[in-house]
């Protein structure tokens, strides 16, 4: 790949960031509510819906309407009650006073709700308001629905046209449909769209992923111990079915039936993934290939929303490029925000306009026709990290930005005396060879990837919990570079080059990119992970520009798999997520490395036998270096 990772056809952008679209006023002053719908699909399982329909003081209109749907796993229901406290949530959010937001701070995490995110993550009654049906379906096997839940399965991609189909066949839809969701429904919402159902017109997806097991079930070839919690979490919440609903349906006794003789079997099946030695699916192979949205065949107009803090931050860029749409109908936007805090601060001065209002203006466009100028946002449009600032670009990285190299070495850079070894970053390779060991001591929970894997959650608890990773770096190596002369921007992916060795057969590789403040603050501003193993990279695949590689790709299968063999030097490429990010005159660049990052990644009981000491090496012959792309500001 010689081109940007994402590239757009020039266009004039005359919408800036903080447009705000008309969506007109509220139409139907009523919103009315049929719960627990039951939709039988074609090998008799059967989904349950939650239907609004709006209206007035005589009932639901009975004007065919567009329908947006939502599919979750997460129970409906309880979706469903946590609505009614969306208002007052909201105007509580709205009182607490934002940061400067040149970083994401407890005071932003408190007033996501402010920024309207809980209308797409369940139904958007801003948008029924304004003449749309909402419907959210417990996707099989969760909720109240019924059957066994096996998340993303071809099966289940063959649930979501169904559905769609039997939403268009119902009076109160005129046959147009849009899709949507948050993480599982944004991606189901991708999923629907690749299989080019009849009447979908435009998708809206938050936080998704272009492939959720490399990015967060097998992250650099390590497994995450928050996906059990996450299997255990939706198996729960299917005992909590909608009593009423099945009821009146007279499918109580059907769904008893069926919850005690469909058994998903992913709580086993993970524990075995975990615990069993060389577990076919501890690597990327065709079952989770099946499991992949495919997004070349997606020919309606699609919005994608991430965060540089997501668990899914490594894929915003790939699904926007993948998507084969014309840029203003398919739209990027990516904010300093983790995975429970979409769209914090939305709706402010300066910011774009509220998730839920965005939402009902791009299905106003595509799915109603109304030329409200939503197509000439963005197409990329991106929170700068370090200022804050909303920018807009036509491509990404910009074309004005240059390939650097930063160069590893064993000497003192003197800002970093918390750590276990104060490394350098400079822009000559090294002259002194040294081996430069990594600790074994566990990190600290109070870390930015703790942060990344509780969604947002742990900066709560004070800046050292996501905004300052010095007490982790307190087991790490870290390279720090001299104090820049001058403001520079990050952008794009980044590749460490590393020259290393291992006395097992195996090491893992955590690395975290920061930005160091004058007062020693480490903010960490995007990372990356891999285990030695899996250090293969497919070369044409992977991100080059002008001969460097940028963004390398492991394809993380057993059949890459390459064993380090102990005592023997090896190179290895480890990506970085995509950033853009402001360094001011003053602040350093740097690199920290440790061998583990819990909770973020869990190493195998099996696999850590195989992993002994490890050391990254200085070696003149063989530098070590970070590459990336960087530019001046405007």
């Amino acid at each position: 790949m010689a081109e940007p990772l994402t590239t757009a056809l020039p266009a004039e952008i005359s919408a800036p960031p903080d447009t705000r679209f008309d969506i007109g006023p509220v139409r139907y002053r009523k919103l009315f509510a049929h719960n627990t719908i039951p939709i039988r699909m074609s090998d008799g399982a059967i989904l349950t819906a939650d239907v609004l329909r709006p209206g007035d003081a005589k009932g639901p209109t009975t004007e065919p309407l567009p329908a947006i749907i939502n599919f979750t796993p997460y129970n409906k229901m309880l979706n469903r009650h946590t609505m009614r406290l969306n208002t007052v949530a909201r105007r509580l959010a709205g009182r607490v006073h934002a940061s400067d937001r040149t970083r994401m701070t407890a005071r932003d995490v408190v007033r996501t709700p402010a920024g309207g995110v809980l209308e797409p993550f369940a139904i958007n009654r801003t948008a029924v308001a304004r003449g749309y049906v909402g419907l959210m379906v417990d996707v099989r096997g969760t909720g109240t629905s019924t059957g066994a839940w096996d998340f993303f399965s071809p099966r289940e991609q063959l649930d979501y046209v169904e559905v769609l189909r039997w939403a268009r066949e119902q009076p109160w839809c005129n046959g147009d449909v849009a899709v949507m969701g948050l993480s599982y429904g944004a991606i189901s919402a991708l999923h629907t769209a690749a299989q080019r159902p009849e009447g979908l017109k435009a998708v809206f997806a938050i936080e998704a992923g272009e492939n959720p097991p490399r990015e967060l079930g097998l992250t650099g070839g390590a497994l995450t111990p928050g996906m059990l919690v996450w299997i255990l979490g939706v198996n729960g919440a299917k005992w909590i079915p909608a009593w009423p609903g099945l009821l009146r349906e007279g499918l109580a006794g059907t769904f008893l039936r069926d919850r005690l003789t469909h058994r998903s079997g992913w709580i086993g099946h993970a524990l075995r993934i975990a615990l069993d030695t060389d577990h076919p699916d501890g690597y990327l192979n065709d079952m989770w290939a099946t499991k992949l949205p495919r997004l070349e065949q997606i020919e309606v107009p699609t919005w994608i929303h991430g965060g540089w803090h997501d668990v899914y931050n490594r894929s915003n860029f790939i699904m926007y490029e993948r998507i084969p749409v014309p840029a203003g109908e398919k739209q990027l936007l990516i904010d300093d925000s983790y995975h429970l805090t979409p769209g914090s601060g939305f709706g402010d001065a300066g910011n774009p306009q509220a998730l839920d209002e965005l939402q009902t203006a791009f299905f106003d466009r595509w799915v109603k026709g109304i030329d409200n100028g939503i197509d000439h946002y963005g197409p990329i449009t991106l929170r700068r990290q370090g200022d804050g600032n909303w920018l807009s670009h036509i491509q990404y990285p910009p074309a004005d930005a240059r390939v650097q190299r930063l160069y590893l070495s064993g000497e003192c850079s003197g800002a970093a005396e918390h750590a276990t070894t104060d490394a350098a970053l400079s822009p000559t390779p090294c002259a002194t060879e040294t081996r430069l060991p990594l600790p074994a001591g566990r990190v600290s929970a109070a870390s930015n990837n703790t942060a990344v894997m509780t969604m947002g959650i742990s900066v709560l608890f004070g800046t050292e919990h996501g905004n300052d990773d010095r007490r982790n770096e307190a087991t790490a190596v870290t390279f720090t570079g001299a104090p820049l002369e001058a403001d520079l921007i990050l952008t794009g992916p980044m590749n460490l080059h590393l020259r290393a060795v291992a006395n097992g057969t195996d090491a893992f590789w955590s690395v975290t990119v920061c930005d160091v403040h004058p007062d020693g603050t480490s903010v960490p501003i995007t990372r990356g992970a891999l285990l030695s193993s899996l250090r293969h990279t497919d070369s044409e695949a992977s991100y080059y520009v002008d001969g460097e590689l940028l963004f390398p790709m492991h394809p993380l299968t057993a059949d890459s798999a390459r064993p380090v063999r102990p005592g023997e030097p090896f190179d290895i490429d480890i990506e970085i997520n995509p950033t853009e990010a402001l360094l001011r005159a003053g602040h350093r660049l740097r690199i920290a490395v440790s061998r583990t990052s819990f909770p973020r990644h869990l190493i195998a009981p099996w696999r850590r036998r195989h992993i002994a000491s490890q050391a990254v090496l200085i070696d003149p012959e063989h530098p070590s270096y970070l590459s990336f792309q960087a530019r001046r500001p405007e």
